[in-house]
């Protein structure tokens, strides 16, 4: 299998996009919060054996986390596994542990260079991890907001492996003094500076968690705010905060109408092959329709999530 430093361009359209609104994150060793799991409408669970799991506890949870996955498996949902850094001491056991229990993808906490994907890259390819096995970057440093945009260009190496970018906003303001703000004024520079990256090399970017979910005023705003920035979706620490994102970060009755419209427009003989059409007053162009196929492709996916629900 190729390595990650390989230079290779690969077309980030070649990897099926995903739904991902709500991505919960869950403690690993929180067995009350990994049996609710099957039940919920996240789109994403990101079991968590990093931040949220004391030290004394990461052997316990990587068996908890283990046992569950092999019992009670969520179907529906994307499968992310949050690691220690490689810079701890449990780092290389949880990857091992992660690969063979065969999650989509597995989040990197605290990526700072493009040699923190791609040395895990590596790792993986060594094990014959299939290609499917994802990687996602916690960008939640001032080096790594500083090298966002180096890092996501693994996304475009061959064995990169890398979809997804997650801000981390506490660890972030935690080492940079800036204050919890409503609205996140000083932050967002940062956030659009990630997310910016994170497109150049066509990868999904996750808005970071609002702390407080009993603040559902505070909750639908900051959402709102992340979908206005263009992010896919949220990371979430409660159920209660799902219902919000989804709503947030879904597609409008209006807006996947227009979508319909446009694509009906663009499919017209009389259009065949023209670049920019008259739709009811409206010029219209190709990259219009580019964006309409992917809001219909959401809100079908959508869709058809919600009949499975």
């Amino acid at each position: 299998m190729a390595k990650a430093g390989h230079k290779s361009r690969m077309n980030s359209s070649s990897h099926p996009a995903r739904l991902r609104r709500s991505v919960l994150c869950v403690p690993a060793d929180n067995e009350r919060a990994l049996s609710k799991i099957a039940s919920l409408s996240c789109d994403a669970v990101i079991y968590d054996l990093e931040d949220a799991i004391l030290t004394d506890r990461k052997a316990e949870a990587r068996t908890m986390l283990a046992r569950h996955l092999g019992e009670n498996r969520p179907a529906g949902i994307e499968i992310i596994i949050r690691i220690n850094s490689f810079r701890s001491p449990f780092g290389e056991t949880d990857l091992a542990e992660a690969i063979g229990l065969q999650p989509d993808a597995i989040l990197l906490p605290k990526v700072e260079s493009p040699s923190d994907i791609q040395s895990v890259a590596d790792i993986l390819s060594e094990k014959d991890a299939p290609d499917s096995l994802r990687l996602w970057a916690m960008i939640e440093t001032p080096r790594g907001v500083l090298n966002a945009a180096a890092i996501a260009e693994t996304g475009r190496t061959s064995g990169g492996r890398l979809d997804c970018f997650v801000p981390g906003l506490n660890d972030l303001r935690k080492e940079t003094g800036v204050p919890a703000l409503p609205g996140r004024p000083h932050l967002v520079p940062w956030l659009m500076q990630i997310l910016l990256s994170a497109r150049s090399c066509g990868l999904d970017v996750i808005d970071s968690v609002f702390n407080d979910f009993r603040d559902a005023d505070g909750l639908d705003a900051e959402c709102r705010q992340g979908r206005d920035m263009g992010f896919d979706g949220k990371m979430l620490i409660h159920p209660a905060q799902i219902a919000p994102a989804n709503e947030a970060f879904g597609v409008s009755p209006e807006a996947a109408a227009d979508a319909t419209l446009i694509i009906d427009a663009f499919a017209k003989p009389e259009n065949a092959g023209k670049g920019v059409i008259n739709l009811d007053g409206r010029m219209v162009e190709r990259l219009h329709l580019d964006q309409a196929l992917k809001t219909a492709a959401k809100a079908n996916a959508i869709q058809r999530k919600d009949k499975t629900a």
